[in-house]
């Protein structure tokens, strides 16, 4: 029970490490690139009450997928369309990135020196694993919002993307903006549904069957092995030393 929940509160505390530092970023480089829309609507903040979607807030605690308020944009305040948008959609990733590698750094040291040194010290040791377990989720968590935001889909930062090369006419945009958000809740949706059926009908053979279904199994996969790969490797080349 005390673990459940340690996860839960470390995975919350997580979400938020994640969510915050993403949406600051997207109203920064937007003001730097000359539109003020954000900042005037108060979402140049690391305050994480102005940025968080309850419902995406949950389910990114839940099943390590969610989403923040869209932070509102105005493109025609650019000084270049095409950079502003593009510089704007992929700097809550790159800032997410950042976050994972900074976040394995304080996971590894707690993983190799604090938890050692609590061990057989019931209280030190759940609170030693919070720790443990909140930078690890957040770094694992970062890797999923880099990957997951980059999906061509709005209101994520690749739908920006599209948008920062397409016209506004095109085709392809028009249906990435009028179904994103549904092929989104059905994406996660079977997600979590492929989870419980996994984690609670004892039959390996249909937990196989259904962990091939799992589509945001396979990006969380694609996240946390490939782009994860370069910071779980420097950081372990580095602690070798």
């Amino acid at each position: 029970m005390i673990d459940t929940i340690i996860f839960y509160a470390a995975s919350l505390i997580a979400v938020v490490f994640v969510f915050s530092p993403h949406e600051f970023a997207h109203a920064y480089i937007a003001y730097k690139n000359g539109d003020p829309t954000a900042k005037m609507r108060g979402r140049m903040s690391l305050n994480p009450f102005r940025h968080l979607d309850p419902l995406g807030f949950v389910l990114c605690a839940l099943v390590g997928f969610g989403w923040a308020k869209p932070v509102p944009i105005d493109p025609y305040n650019f000084r270049s369309y095409k950079k502003g948008m593009f510089t704007t959609a992929i700097a809550g990733v790159i800032v997410n990135y950042v976050i994972a590698f900074l976040a394995y750094l304080l996971y590894a040291l707690v993983a190799s020196f604090l938890f050692p040194a609590a061990y057989g010290v019931t209280v030190l040791e759940d609170f030693v694993w919070f720790l443990e377990q909140t930078f690890y989720l957040t770094f694992a968590y970062s890797l999923y919002s880099f990957v997951f935001n980059l999906l061509p889909l709005y209101p994520l930062d690749g739908f920006r993307v599209v948008q920062a090369f397409t016209r506004e006419l095109n085709p392809v945009q028009r249906f990435l903006r009028n179904y994103g958000q549904v092929i989104l809740i059905v994406l996660i949706v079977e997600s979590f549904l492929c989870d419980l059926i996994i984690r609670y009908v004892p039959n390996a053979s249909v937990a196989q069957i259904v962990g091939y279904c799992d589509i945001l199994g396979y990006i969380s996969w694609f996240a946390r092995n490939i782009i994860g790969f370069p910071i779980t490797a420097a950081w372990g080349w580095i602690f070798r030393l």
